[in-house]
């Protein structure tokens, strides 16, 4: 059981991971206001971000590159799903849909992990966590200001749930007590998730258009490069290496909801880079995201020990029985990840 000083440390890194990831709407914002797709601008961070990670990735790795060989299949999963697909359809469903209802849809993952972990387990969450995920997402919806009459295009629902079922992943695996390190993870989801997105360009699928213009950033007149260097480094390389440390230390159910921090950060900066101040309702729904995600973590750290050996046990035995393989040397899919949720969820009360 990790330390409380683990703990402690999860929760300000994944906070820092939270506000990183949300400075990528500022920095794209005047790309796409310039004549960049929302394609070619994921396609050039996610390949910026893989460059800058080499380094860290390989260190971290320190040669042993089998590893990459023997969890090829998560990283693939990791790569393709998390990194690539969750990004490219929130895009392909900002196209479609108001941006606070796409945005809405894919920060349902912490509770599509809550509703999966319970489906696949058959053991109802502590009533703490259950109220803990009802005011989160009551909250979600009052900073995001979701009101009044809207026309929602069917193919742009079904690609922000697409999007969500991708960031419900991310927890999911990277969460898994896996061998490669939470660095190397990040970086191979960044290259995969890159060769993703561009293969998604050359099938005509996401248009990926990158245009050498100048944009407008704060007032003044700069070179694409200024914000592209930004969304490459800050939300991508740096986010997404701290980030996977951090949910290595929290659990996947509890560092998805800090993760819902991204949100409550992206009004800010709203507020102080363009000028959208808040409005008292999202002031509101901030309380009670917070209050939820307490709620979430006190809940989650009243599973018994025992309760979670016996689950610990029966999935051993039912994954050895189905497979003649033991489970601790089967890598395990996404809906296995969040099945193995109670037994690597153990969380402070």
């Amino acid at each position: 059981m990790p330390a409380s000083g683990n703990r402690r440390t999860g929760l300000i890194v994944g906070l820092f991971a939270a506000l990183g990831f949300s400075t990528s709407g500022p920095a794209v914002k005047p790309l796409l206001e310039a004549g960049w797709s929302p394609g070619g601008a994921m396609l050039v961070r996610l390949s910026l971000g893989a460059v800058l990670l080499l380094w860290p990735a390989l260190h971290a790795l320190g040669g042993r590159f089998h590893l990459l060989r023997d969890e090829w299949r998560v990283l693939l999963v990791f790569g393709v799903l998390s990194v690539g697909c969750g990004s490219t359809f929130y895009y392909l469903a900002v196209d479609r849909l108001p941006i606070a209802v796409a945005l809405l849809i894919e920060y349902m993952a912490p509770l599509l992990l809550l509703a999966l972990a319970w489906l696949r387990t058959r053991r109802r969450p502590p009533a703490a966590v259950l109220a803990g995920a009802a005011l989160a997402a009551g909250g979600l919806v009052m900073v995001l200001d979701v009101a009044g009459q809207i026309h929602l295009d069917t193919t742009g629902l079904v690609f922000a749930w697409i999007a969500a079922f991708g960031n419900a992943s991310y927890w999911a695996v990277t969460a898994k007590p896996l061998a490669v390190p939470p660095v190397t993870l990040a970086g191979s989801g960044m290259v995969i998730g890159a060769a993703t997105v561009g293969l998604l360009g050359l099938v005509h699928v996401l248009p990926v258009v990158t245009p050498a213009v100048q944009v407008t950033v704060l007032g003044a007149h700069v070179s694409w490069v200024v914000p592209i260097l930004v969304v490459g480094t800050v939300p991508t390389a740096i986010s997404f290496g701290i980030s996977a440390i951090s949910v290595r230390m929290l659990g996947e159910r509890v560092a998805s909801f800090v993760g819902l921090a991204e949100v409550l950060f992206a009004v800010v900066l709203a507020w102080l880079l363009l000028g959208e101040a808040p409005l008292a309702v999202q002031i509101v729904g901030a309380v009670l995201v917070v209050a939820g995600v307490a709620l979430v973590r006190r809940g989650s750290g009243t599973h018994d020990d025992a309760s979670v050996a016996e689950l610990e046990a029966d999935d051993e035995l039912a994954v050895h029985a189905a497979t003649g393989v033991p489970a601790a040397g089967l890598v395990v899919p996404l809906v296995s990840s969040v099945s193995d949720e109670a037994a690597l969820d153990r969380l402070p009360a």
